[in-house]
């Protein structure tokens, strides 16, 4: 007879555990909170997404419902991009957002053409991206590209006929990283997005970054700004003072959010709802690393109820004594961006009647 006493203690775990430390209620419980209207989704179909600025409040309130919606229905799913091509160009290392977009693809019902190496392209002898994106025009029908150059992607936009989405171009924006950030904050709190939070309901956020060198964290401080009416105020936590261009700074403002910069994470950690921690920025061709006392473990004075996100991969800024506590919500957040990266990818390349009970309509005709 098989000894069960020898069966080691994390495999006992995997089946109840399957789901991720916060399981499918939550995205139920957002899909109950807003609710549908397939309008404000219609817009996007055809749309090149390049930055956070494209998106209004209505439009990620129904993208996260979308994505909910197959979070928690996946079985229900036809897949709508059956003899679609994705063309999956990172030109850039990248683990989460590239095997996300595909798998997201994937369940979609689509196929994927994928590139990892620039070196094995037309690029390598000196093609440029517009005309590469005029060759894209005919092998596929949406093109995720990932970059290390800011012009990047608007190197490809006047020569592209079909939809492509930015997945990182240098400091600039990862939107989609950033529309997978408000989604995990969305099911933490559903009434976030909804402006239906009592004052002392609002939501304080602590963002451990580098915003003017961060594309993840200038792209989550853009469409939080949507949302200034249930953020109490945002704080930006750096030893430099120098982390947010004037500009950048005004606008945000001028959006409604209150924004303070920290220089010590510990003077105001145990009254942060949710922080969002990253400790990497970009310095030229090289990263930095954030020093002094930014760092989060279990022994951390975190705040009751207070959730931590991270767009990964970590570093030593954030310890695995969190794994195993209700303040992770960053392998959730990465769970999630499959789904809102699905909604998005429904929405581009189709159009959406019903949203939930019947989540994709007809195929598009995309022929040129």
């Amino acid at each position: 007879m098989f000894d069960q006493s020898k069966i080691h203690p994390l495999l006992k775990q995997a089946v109840v555990s399957r789901d991720g430390i916060r399981g499918i209620e939550r995205p139920r419980n957002l899909m109950e909170a807003v609710t549908e209207d397939a309008e404000p989704l219609r817009s996007l179909a055809g749309m090149h997404i390049v930055s956070a600025r494209q998106f209004d409040r209505e439009k990620i309130l129904q993208l996260g419902r979308l994505a909910a919606s197959y979070e928690t229905q996946p079985d229900l799913i036809h897949p709508p991009l059956r003899g679609k091509i994705l063309v999956s160009a990172f030109y850039e290392p990248s683990t989460r957002t590239r095997l996300s977009f595909e798998s997201a693809w994937h369940r979609l019902g689509g196929d994927i053409m994928s590139i990892t190496d620039p070196n094995t392209t037309g690029i390598a002898k000196g093609e440029s991206l517009a005309d590469v994106g005029e060759m894209f025009n005919n092998y596929g029908d949406v093109v995720v590209l990932r970059d290390n150059g800011e012009d990047s992607v608007y190197s490809m936009l006047d020569s592209l006929r079909i939809p492509i989405i930015n997945a990182g171009n240098g400091i600039d924006e990862h939107p989609t990283q950033a529309l997978a950030d408000v989604y995990a904050i969305m099911k933490w709190k559903p009434e976030f997005g909804t402006g239906k939070l009592k004052e002392d309901e609002k939501v304080t956020i602590g963002v451990i970054g580098t915003p003017n060198r961060m594309r993840t964290v200038r792209s989550l401080l853009l469409l939080l700004s949507l949302f200034s009416d249930s953020i109490r105020k945002v704080y930006i936590v750096n030893p430099s003072q120098d982390v947010l261009d004037e500009d950048q700074k005004q606008e945000l403002e001028t959006a409604g959010l209150k924004l303070e910069v920290v220089q010590k994470l510990r003077d105001i950690l145990p009254e942060i709802d949710v922080v969002y921690i990253n400790s990497i920025a970009w310095v030229g061709d090289s990263y930095e690393t954030l020093t002094g006392d930014i760092k989060l473990t279990s022994e951390s004075q975190l705040k009751a109820g207070a959730i931590i996100l991270h767009p990964l991969a970590r570093g030593e800024e954030l310890d695995e004594s969190l794994d195993g506590t209700e303040h992770n919500w960053y392998f959730s957040q990465a769970r999630g961006a499959v789904f809102i990266r699905m909604a998005l990818l429904t929405c581009l390349v189709h159009r959406i009647n019903l949203v939930v009970d019947s989540p994709v309509d007809q195929p598009e005709d995309r022929t040129q």
